[in-house]
């Protein structure tokens, strides 16, 4: 029953997963738009997440020691993370186009807001299919 539940909600994990990650990203990016030689970065969320379901699979941190503990990568889905080409390069060498950083970033926001409220209803039509109502 775990594993079918696993299953059935792997996608929404990996995908909220990687949002939350990208909202760091894009955060970083405006908090650093007036530090000098500062270059923005994003990840490529439809490959990323395409590849992770490809290979579904524990994403456990290597250990190198008997002594290090295992845990979770602060990366999820080990994504790619890759400069933003800058549209208009400053003189100081800071890629950050605050407009657009803010345009991803309510973007992002907006899709990690609706795969949560899809995610609830998916558990909400699932419990109503458990109570038999």
């Amino acid at each position: 029953m775990v594993n079918a539940l696993n299953a059935a909600f792997g996608f929404y994990e990996d995908a909220l997963n990687l949002r939350a990650y990208r909202q760091q990203l894009l955060a970083s990016n405006i908090a650093n738009a007036d530090t000098p030689n500062y270059k923005a970065v994003d990840i490529d969320f439809a490959k990323t997440l395409q590849g992770a379901q490809a290979a579904r699979g524990g994403l456990a941190l290597e250990t190198t020691e008997l002594g290090h503990l295992p845990g979770l990568s602060s990366n999820p889905l080990n994504a790619r993370v890759l400069y933003r080409a800058a549209v208009q390069p400053s003189i100081d060498g800071n890629t950050v186009d605050t407009d657009v950083e803010m345009a991803q970033f309510s973007d992002n926001a907006i899709h990690y807001q609706a795969g949560l409220t899809f995610l609830s209803n998916q558990i909400k039509i699932m419990m109503t299919a458990i109570q038999g109502q």
